[in-house]
């Protein structure tokens, strides 16, 4: 489970978050902060993965508490604010904002970011760098849109991620039982997620026909 604390000066609207990061499977909200000063006592007191963090605070920005943030400890950020303009977009990404939403956002619009916060973190434990096109991949999952997926009910953000990182790690084709046992899965749960991510076009599926007659279904990346 991914650690969240939710930052917002305005307790209604930082309920709201809290509902929102709540119906996303693998996350769980640990504490709510409303000033800059408490989110630093929060973070340091409960450690959370990640900041959903409002820029707007009544006693210093939130890059501020970003700033602060990236001295002292791995949290991850990802700000929220009413603020459209250049200067504090360029500073949020500057102190290292993994995404920016600006406010008021739906329910999908948090969903996504958070999809893709939770498959590049999985794809990230998993990685070894061999090189430029490895890293390339990994910015990837987080910036493009094959990182996230409005998933059918039932899967799983970051399973979905541990899924896809055990079939580009592969080097070659693996059929679903291969893929289950990587993952610590059952077949089944690694058959359905490997439909998921055919039918989003990440992975390609090959039958191969044996003298059974029966085919032998090979996974294996797009790309």
């Amino acid at each position: 489970m991914k650690r969240v604390l939710v930052v917002d000066d305005d307790f209604m609207v930082a309920s709201i978050h809290r509902q929102y990061v709540e119906r996303v499977d693998g996350f769980v909200v640990v504490g709510e902060a409303h000033s800059g000063a408490q989110a630093l006592e929060l973070v340091a007191e409960l450690k959370p993965d990640l900041l959903l963090l409002d820029i707007y605070l009544p006693d210093m920005s939130g890059l501020d508490v970003m700033r602060q943030v990236r001295a002292d400890s791995a949290v991850d950020v990802v700000a929220i604010t009413a603020a459209r303009d250049v200067e504090t977009l360029r500073a949020a990404m500057r102190y290292g904002a993994i995404h920016y939403l600006v406010k008021p956002f739906t329910f999908p619009a948090l969903r996504e970011k958070l999809g893709r916060y939770a498959a590049w973190s999985a794809a990230l434990d998993r990685a070894t760098i061999t090189g430029q096109a490895e890293i390339d991949r990994l910015v990837g999952v987080l910036r493009s849109d094959t990182g996230v997926r409005a998933l059918p009910k039932g899967l799983c953000e970051t399973t979905l991620g541990l899924i896809e990182g055990v079939v580009r790690h592969a080097g070659g084709e693996l059929t679903s039982a291969e893929v289950a046992r990587s993952a610590a899965l059952s077949r089944v749960t690694a058959r359905r997620y490997l439909e998921y991510l055919r039918e989003a076009n990440v992975v390609t599926m090959r039958s191969k026909y044996g003298n059974s007659g029966r085919p032998v279904h090979l996974f294996s990346t797009t790309d």
